[in-house]
């Protein structure tokens, strides 16, 4: 069995990235190579107010008038294995993106990991 259970005060995080700004993915994911992160899953999405523009008329034409409509927005997942690995990640979103509180940047956050299985190099 290779599951891993992390304790004795160490910490690993799921750092989730909700990147509004896809053609900004490319420097994301090479600040975090620069960085040594080095493992991260990318996934298109779409969030609700896209889908609101797209279904619903009105909704769109207000939206679309106050911040645009995004065709779709991208998600990385990526696991760091300490709380400095962790710094840095957000250090380069920050870098890349800038102040994430504004409309149209993006969203992350962690959660916490208690057992993994499948990394290249497991934690102990």
């Amino acid at each position: 069995n290779n599951l891993i259970i992390i304790s004795g005060g160490k910490i690993m995080e799921l750092l989730v990235l909700v990147l509004n700004q896809p053609e900004r993915l490319e420097e994301i994911l090479e600040g975090f190579l620069h960085e040594g992160i080095s493992g991260a899953t990318v996934l298109e999405s779409t969030g609700m107010g896209r889908e609101l523009c797209e279904k619903t008329p009105l909704f769109g034409g207000i939206r679309h008038l106050i911040q645009g409509c995004r065709p779709h927005n991208v998600t990385v997942f990526t696991v760091v294995r300490t709380e400095e690995e962790r710094n840095k990640a957000i250090k380069v979103i920050h870098n890349v993106i800038g102040d994430v509180t504004k409309p149209n940047a993006g969203i992350y956050f962690t959660v916490p990991v208690t057992s993994v299985s499948g990394l290249v190099e497991p934690i102990r």
